[in-house]
């Protein structure tokens, strides 16, 4: 009934943007990853159960023949810290760098608080090799594998990686019956992507 009285006060109505407005936002990526959020994501993303998705890390952490001898590909996957090592901090930018453009690339690291009292004994969990690329790890690893390194690296990459900037836009449009308004304001939104940054 509700909806049927606003189709009948809408009718032959006249529409006017009547206010418009344009503002940059900036994005920041997600920080790495702990356990938990690890396993949301593959849920999310790759529809794994909490289940496959530690058994899988496992794999990944405990090592796989990568040409060179048994390798492990990530850090330990039982961890509430978001902290990334030095060493995975120079690295990351290193590979920005290379891949995407200097212009990818912080000044500075990107350090991320942990929530209080985390395990601060290992860090996030991370590739440990950041320049090996998820297309070239995947010709060693099965598919579940593949695709969960592949996850793992993203994250690890794009916390390092520059903001991005959305350019948004959002219209008031206001329906009007012979010159008079009718009381019904619609809004309509969107959004353009003015540099990439880490997305």
């Amino acid at each position: 009934a509700e909806a049927e009285k606003v189709d009948k006060d809408l009718k032959d109505a006249d529409y006017k943007v009547v206010k418009v407005e344009v503002k940059d936002v900036k994005r920041n990526p997600a920080p790495p990853f702990i356990t938990s959020t690890l396993q949301q994501e593959a849920s999310r993303k790759l529809n794994f159960g909490v289940r496959r998705t530690m058994m899988v890390a496992q794999q990944l952490y405990e090592g796989v023949d990568v040409g060179s001898g048994v390798t492990g590909l990530i850090t330990y996957m039982r961890t509430d810290s978001v902290n990334l090592s030095n060493v995975a901090l120079k690295q990351a930018k290193e590979v920005i760098t290379e891949k995407f453009g200097a212009e990818y690339a912080l000044a500075e690291p990107r350090r991320y608080k942990g929530k209080k009292g985390a395990q601060e004994a290992h860090e996030a969990i991370r590739p440990t090799d950041l320049s090996l690329f998820p297309d070239e790890a995947a010709r060693f690893l099965d598919r579940d594998q593949a695709r969960l390194y592949e996850l793992i690296w993203k994250r690890t990459i794009a916390c390092q990686m520059a903001q991005a900037i959305l350019g948004k836009t959002g219209a008031n449009i206001e329906a009007f019956k012979s010159g008079s308004t009718t009381g019904y304001l619609f809004r309509a939104t969107g959004q353009t992507v003015k540099f990439a940054g880490f997305m």
